[in-house]
């Protein structure tokens, strides 16, 4: 259940992201990150002190949608309506990075080809990069006096490209603000090329303002000559027909004659049937006897009423006294009848009046009427051959509108083409620079800190990912499935193998004990009776391996025959300090006993068998029966048998042998074993049905592989447990 629980607990590990893995990868590599920092900042230290300093020159604008308006003339300008938005603002950037207003300035500013060379001088460092591009030769470089005007032109298409180049556009946000800015070697040049931007990009917005209204005017010209003439047409058409007609226009509401007459007419005969019906109404009144108020005032009625009544009052108080017949009573009464009579004289001229004046105004309507009737006929008539002429006055008038507008327009365009109103100001003209812009010292260290830094970076990651060796105990566990069975610290370039291995308290030492320990759990039976240590590779340890190994077993009481198996390149011999004059070649040859092979060691545990000479045929004498009655006479005799092999790749002897012994130790030295021939070598063992107990990891340096750096000492201190530590270098 715990293996189980361990398997599930590695699997989830290799889905993460293993940050210490990461780490360990820098720490490895560390020298080469700090070199390659240190290289990219002192190239752009380098940089930075020997390029030529280049200045910056601002000027900064403000930009308006329209002018103040001296007078009111739309649609004259484009852009005349309300509000700013982005468009606008962006096509007033575009226009101050135009290449018309760069000629504009380039014109204005005038540079002389030695004075544009001098400008543009972009110091050593440019020089060099211009190497790497091809040089375009100049039109009109050869001096022929036909391409004189050529040489010109292609030098002011030099200074406009370094105007345009040079020149660039910061909005400022939130604002109708914008910085015109200029970079130049020369700081005086910056300021004067900055102002002349402005300037010349102010000029250039006045002069199509004014081109504007300069068109308006020409074009209201031509639409004035051609509505007079249509208005002069029309007009001469109008009077022909009139004539042609013989109709007469007053001119008021295009009325004719008649028809003004009718009108003129139907309100006298309304008048006129007012005052009849008046006049009626007076005469209804005074045939049933009563007067019109306004006529009795004007009359002699009322006085000659009241003195009638005077009369009649005194007749009637001198009738209390007198009789009727008496002379003063009949006096009285003869001058009440005078009144009487003169009463009905003065109402009978009242009435007659009336009378003739309702007569009057029924003499007056009838009179009217029968005008009317004449005019309406008449009026008729003039109607329907005034259609056409109607026709024509509309024409008339609709051109003669048309022309009073287009004059009216054409003088304001005149007036407006003398106003030129401004849309853009100078808020800040530029100055000269008194420190540079760029290279900046601080950006670009930081620049080159920041690239150094990833440059290390990535660079280590990529020669950690193109480095295909076994440099771990995890990448042989991964890479190849085996169980490590140690792990043996890297001695230093001062370090003697034959020393750090006599000393028991070294970390070289405790290493190959804890592999001895390691072999006793390798198989059920402890350390394998015959053990093949081979490797893929030659110089990877196995010698080294095979004899310390031999000596740890020793140790344990144990008598081991050691026997050198590499019958292509020996080594024991040499380590050992024997020589070989019988040794394995002659055994398996049959050329000598095996007693005779056998060398003493000076330990008593350990005997050795050399290798003897080399023979042609190393493959051929191994496949022999003599090998297995070598490993089964040795495993009778001693403990334990350990054959130092031949590497794996590339021989037939090493798969030979182990198949022929009961384990195979595979040395892997740490960071120089490619991951490609170590398994290479491994499927060969197992296609020769070898029993490959483990794998041993030699030449391990902690500080190198970037896995237990940071602990105050190395690996192979973890060693020296329980004892004083004997820390190697390397």
């Amino acid at each position: 259940m715990l293996s189980l629980e361990l398997q599930d607990e590695q699997r989830r590990d290799d889905d993460e992201i293993d940050l210490l893995a990461y780490w360990h990868v820098l720490v490895k590599r560390r020298r080469l990150i700090i070199g390659v920092l240190a290289a990219v900042v002192a190239l752009a230290l380098l940089v930075t002190l020997l390029a030529t300093p280049v200045y910056r020159a601002t000027t900064v604008l403000q930009l308006d949608k329209e002018g103040v308006r001296v007078i009111q003339v739309d649609g004259l300008q484009p852009g005349d309506e309300r509000g700013l938005d982005p468009t606008f603002l962006q096509t007033q950037y575009e226009l101050i990075k135009s290449r018309s207003l760069a000629e504009r300035v380039a014109n204005e500013l005038n540079l002389d080809p030695k004075e544009l060379e001098r400008l543009a001088d972009e110091g050593w460092l440019g020089r060099m990069l211009d190497l790497l591009k091809p040089k375009r030769k100049k039109q009109g470089a050869t001096g022929e006096p036909g391409n004189a005007s050529a040489s010109s032109r292609t030098d002011f298409q030099e200074a406009v490209k370094f105007i345009a180049d040079s020149l660039s556009v910061e909005p400022i946000r939130n604002s109708r603000l914008v910085r015109i800015n200029f970079d130049s070697t020369s700081p005086e040049f910056a300021a004067r090329a900055a102002n002349a931007i402005a300037e010349g990009y102010i000029a250039a917005g006045l002069e199509r303002r004014f081109g504007a209204s300069s068109y308006a005017k020409t074009y209201l010209e031509d639409q004035l000559r051609l509505t007079k003439a249509k208005l002069e047409d029309s007009e001469r058409k109008l009077v022909e027909f009139a004539q042609k007609e013989s109709l007469v226009n007053t001119g008021e509401q295009g009325q004719s004659l008649a028809a003004q007459n009718l009108t003129q007419l139907n309100a006298a005969l309304a008048t006129a049937q007012d005052q009849r019906i008046r006049a009626q109404a007076r005469w209804q009144q005074a045939s049933s006897g009563a007067m019109p108020p306004d006529m009795l005032s004007n009359s002699n009625v009322r006085a000659l009423q009241q003195q009638k009544g005077q009369l009649q009052a005194q007749y009637q108080l001198k009738l209390q006294t007198f009789k009727p017949d008496y002379p003063e009573m009949l006096q009285l009464k003869s001058q009440i009848d005078e009144l009487d009579r003169q009463i009905a004289t003065e109402l009978g001229g009242i009435r007659a009046s009336v009378k003739a004046e309702y007569d009057a105004a029924v003499r007056q309507e009838q009179m009217l009427t029968g005008q009317i009737a004449a005019l309406r006929t008449q009026a008729l008539d003039v109607d329907g051959r005034s259609i056409q002429y109607n026709i024509l006055k509309r024409e008339v008038d609709t051109n003669r509108q048309l022309y009073d507008g287009l004059l009216q327009r054409y003088k304001e365009v005149g007036v407006a083409g003398d106003v030129r109103a401004n849309n853009i100001s100078i808020i800040d003209r530029a100055e000269v620079p008194t420190s540079r812009f760029k290279p900046s010292l601080t950006l670009n260290l930081a620049i080159g800190l920041l690239l150094g830094g990833v440059l290390g970076v990535l660079l280590a990651f990529l020669l950690e990912f193109l480095d295909d060796t076994l440099k771990t105990p995890e990448d042989i566990e991964q890479k190849l499935k085996l169980p490590v069975l140690g792990v043996i610290p890297k001695l230093g370039p001062k370090d003697n193998i034959a020393e750090v291995a006599a000393n028991p308290q070294s970390a070289f030492s405790e290493a190959y004990r804890s592999v001895r320990t390691a072999l006793q759990f390798a198989t059920d039976h402890g350390v394998p009776k015959t053990l093949l240590v081979t490797s893929s590779g030659p110089g990877e340890g196995k010698s080294t391996t095979a004899l310390a190994l031999a000596r740890n077993l020793t140790q344990l009481g144990k008598r081991v025959l050691l026997v050198d198996a590499d019958l292509r390149n020996p080594s024991l011999h040499k380590t050992l300090g024997l020589r070989p004059e019988f040794g394995l070649s002659n055994l398996l040859a049959g050329a000598c006993a095996f007693s005779d092979a056998v060398q003493e060691t000076g330990d008593k545990d350990l005997q050795v068998i050399l290798a003897g000479p080399l023979p042609p045929n190393p493959a051929e004498l191994l496949s022999g029966s003599k090998l297995i009655s070598l490993l089964t006479v040795g495993g009778e005799r001693y403990d334990h048998v350990i054959l130092d092999g031949p590497p794996v790749l590339g021989l037939a002897d090493a798969p030979i042998l182990s198949n022929a012994v009961d384990g195979t130790l595979m040395v892997i030295p740490s960071a120089k074993a490619k991951i490609s021939a170590a398994q290479s070598a491994l499927k060969r063992l197992l296609a020769a049905r070898a029993r490959v107990v483990g794998g041993l990891l030699t030449k391990y340096d902690a500080r190198t592989a970037g896995y237990g750096y940071g602990y105050g000492y190395r690996y192979d201190s973890y060693y020296a447990y329980g004892g004083k530590p004997r820390l190697t270098k390397g």
